[in-house]
């Protein structure tokens, strides 16, 4: 946990948050905030995900490491998703077709947004995004409380942060 802190603390320099020790990233700070298209076109805040037990999820189509991690995700979403807990996924793609075929072939059922920069994605910017995937996992008043878990230690964060 210690461990945590220190990363957090340490994304709070980089992206000029002052924070303690005890704080935590937060999705409602306008710093780490976005608003992005999904799939038809609607637009979503990340803020607006505040109150639901969610995982921050970051990908593009041509990353064969996020592919992956989407066939888990698929499995991890469709056993918890009727239990409280979101996925909202932003894809780094700049070439929205591309985008679109890897949701349908991976058959992803939850939030999906885009920001087509790329490298250059404002989002993945302020979330200090240097490769895919990564992810965040984030509880109900909004904190992240997990950054990158492994399969075993998010189902278990789910677990606990839904109370189950």
């Amino acid at each position: 946990m210690k461990t945590l802190k220190n990363i957090f603390l340490f994304l709070c320099l980089l992206t000029g948050i002052s924070a303690t020790a005890q704080d935590a990233p937060n999705i409602s700070d306008p710093r780490l905030d976005f608003k992005l298209p999904g799939v038809n076109g609607d637009s979503i805040q990340l803020s607006s995900m505040k109150g639901k037990v969610f995982l921050l999820d970051f990908w593009a189509s041509w990353c064969v490491p996020c592919r992956s991690s989407n066939k888990q995700l698929v499995k991890l979403y469709s056993e918890y998703k009727d239990k409280g807990f979101e996925i909202l996924s932003v894809s780094l793609d700049d070439k929205k077709k591309s985008w679109e075929h890897a949701i349908k072939k991976d058959k992803i059922t939850w939030l999906q947004l885009n920001d087509s920069e790329g490298p250059a994605a404002l989002s993945a910017i302020k979330w200090q995004v240097h490769a895919i995937p990564s992810s965040f996992l984030i509880d109900k008043s909004g904190n992240v409380v997990a950054i990158d878990p492994e399969k075993q230690e998010l189902e278990h964060k789910i677990r606990e942060l839904l109370g189950l």
